[in-house]
């Protein structure tokens, strides 16, 4: 079984996350993709992070009805921060049937070469990239393990959905309704 990994904070998850995940399930030789939820992304601020019971849960609700998108916290009893190779490496051991690779946008792959153990990840895994608004990645297009895709461009962010939220627009389509709904329960982003 070949399992896509999509890592992100997902604070809050958003649709832009939902079709790129729904894409890769569906578009491409992918049987799952699995939503990583990371505790702590060593590139981002840990105290602008929602808590990240909440994000789980969000991404849970978001999924609920999907056949080929899991919610996974494998990251939740890992070390933090969290590095890319040493939870390919626990899941390697765990699920040692799976074929794990990585789902990642354009801009990501550009800023790879920054990565824990990166050579690491390109000698062993095949990687997936969506495309992101100016990301210039043609040092990678012909790299074997790199994987190009026509994924939808969705310019939404979670960071923008924080934003309106706090500035009380309305965020109906941008996030999943369930979704929405557990936000306001719990007042979030205000």
């Amino acid at each position: 079984m070949k399992v896509g990994l999509f890592f992100g904070s997902y604070n809050p998850i958003h649709t832009g996350h939902l079709i790129i995940a729904n894409y890769m399930a569906n578009f491409t030789d992918m049987d799952e993709v699995w939503l990583v939820v990371s505790p702590h992304n060593p590139f981002k601020d840990k105290r602008k992070l929602t808590n990240m019971y909440d994000r789980l849960e969000m991404a849970r609700i978001a999924t609920e009805n999907s056949e080929h998108l899991k919610v996974s916290d494998i990251e939740f009893q890992l070390p933090q921060p969290s590095y890319t190779v040493d939870t390919l490496a626990h899941l390697d051991e765990k699920y040692p049937g799976r074929e794990f690779c990585l789902i990642m946008g354009a801009d990501n792959l550009v800023s790879l070469k920054k990565w824990k153990n990166y050579e690491i990840l390109l000698a062993n895994y095949k990687i997936y990239v969506y495309p992101r608004p100016d990301a210039d990645i043609s040092e990678w297009v012909e790299h074997p393990s790199i994987h190009i895709t026509d994924t939808p461009n969705m310019e939404i962010s979670s960071t923008f959905i924080r934003n309106a939220i706090k500035e009380n627009k309305n965020v109906q389509y941008f996030v999943p309704d369930a979704v929405l709904a557990f936000i306001e329960s719990k007042n979030m982003y205000r």
